[in-house]
């Protein structure tokens, strides 16, 4: 049952309304004493009924703030109760009368001002507790971050470090570019030692990064991902390992093929955009081709890959499947965006879960549900579950960094 609107059970809570008139001390006694000795003017006399409990006076402050609620209620009722004293002393007439009125005034002025003071806090109050509950529970996408380990052990944070130079090696320097890109320049060296070095770059949950390695390859790692290369490319190949989700933009050469592998796959390429999922969580690793051609092998299984392709190879190391690909899905996440088409609540989640940051948890029977759009990366988390729930097969809610699915 509803009222007005409302349901029953929702309470109307009217909050009054103080009107405050601001006069000082002096001012009201020179303004009452003419009222009192009936010189008034009628616009003076309209002026003092005016200033009845509404009245507060500017440098007659009370301190409130000092004070609870029972201490200042002790204080009104004293103060009434002296004036009643006061009353019982005949002698003192006309006088008393006066002192009563003003000192009744001056009381339900202090009443009105703590009125007025506790109605601003209490209105202020509900705001502040809702920006603060909205920012502990706000979830922000993530941004451009990564650790650096080189060879000798050392870490630098990428997201801390300045740009200019950051690390150097035998015949390398590292320096991180105004744009926030890593970028490896490379002097030659041939030497045993330069072969063996190898440097890893590694991109929490909630960050991706951009490298330029010594050959010119340029790098982009998704979140929750990882390479791993020499600082120098000195052998026959050009040789990286990545975990999680690369793209590539290879740096052609025509006598050191560039070699990716990836949970027992390995894609070889001369010159060639392309990119490699291989999520331990997902169902296998996909290489996606943009531009060239690639080799694709796993164990006995060769297929080679033209633009427009995509090879999948399950985690039960079964033949590789070529189809046709979904570029602007597989991209998408170069782009700043997340593309589903008809994808599973869990499929989404994962991706949600490594850019955000966050753990997922589900109740009811909810993994089957499939969802399909397009909306940026960079958005708050909230916006792009909000647009899921509206389809009203799915709920959520947030508790720190865990969102809950359910019906």
């Amino acid at each position: 049952m509803y009222v007005c609107g409302r349901p029953k059970t929702t309470p109307i809570v009217y909050k009054p309304v103080i009107t405050i008139f601001m006069i000082t001390k002096t001012e009201f006694l020179a303004l009452y004493q003419k009222y009192m000795d009936g010189t008034c003017t009628p616009e003076e006399k309209k002026l003092m009924d005016s200033y009845r409990d509404e009245m507060l006076l500017q440098d007659d402050s009370w301190p409130y703030h000092n004070l609870n609620q029972h201490e200042v209620r002790n204080r009104v009722w004293q103060k009434l109760s002296d004036s009643r004293e006061v009353h019982k002393q005949p002698y003192l007439g006309f006088r008393y009368k006066k002192w009563l009125r003003v000192a009744a005034v001056l009381v339900l002025a202090v009443l009105a001002c703590i009125l007025f003071i506790t109605k601003q806090n209490w209105d202020k109050q509900p705001a502040i507790t809702a920006n603060q509950n909205n920012k502990k529970q706000q979830i922000l996408p993530g941004t451009n971050k990564a650790y650096l380990t080189l060879a000798n052990g050392t870490n630098i944070i990428l997201d801390d470090a300045k740009n200019g130079e950051i690390a150097a090696g035998e015949g390398v320097k590292v320096t991180k570019a105004a744009s926030g890109m890593l970028v490896y320049k490379f002097s030659k060296v041939n030497t045993a030692a330069s072969v063996q070095q190898f440097n890893t770059i590694t991109t929490p949950r909630g960050g991706q990064y951009k490298v330029v390695l010594e050959d010119g390859t340029l790098v982009w790692l998704n979140a929750a991902s990882s390479i791993r290369f020499p600082q120098a490319f000195t052998g026959a190949n050009r040789l990286v390992e990545i975990t999680g989700e690369a793209y590539f933009e290879v740096a052609k050469s025509k006598t050191k093929p560039f070699l990716v592998k990836a949970n027992g796959t390995q894609v070889e390429v001369l010159g060639t955009h392309f990119n490699v999922n291989a999520y331990n969580d997902d169902a296998g690793v996909t290489t996606t081709l943009i531009e060239g051609s690639v080799r694709m092998s796993n164990g006995k299984s060769v297929v080679l890959l033209s633009p427009g392709q995509q090879g999948v190879v399950a985690q039960n190391g079964a033949s590789i499947l070529v189809n046709k690909a979904d570029t602007e899905e597989s991209l998408a996440w170069i782009n700043g965006y997340f593309i589903f088409r008809d994808e599973s609540i869990v499929n989404i989640m994962k991706q949600v879960s490594r850019w955000y940051d966050v753990d997922v948890e589900y109740r009811d029977d909810v993994q089957l549900n499939e969802f399909g759009g397009t909306i940026s990366k960079y958005k708050n988390i909230t916006e792009l579950l909000n647009n899921m729930q509206l389809t009203r097969t799915i709920h959520y809610k947030i508790e720190g960094r865990r969102v809950i699915i359910m019906k």
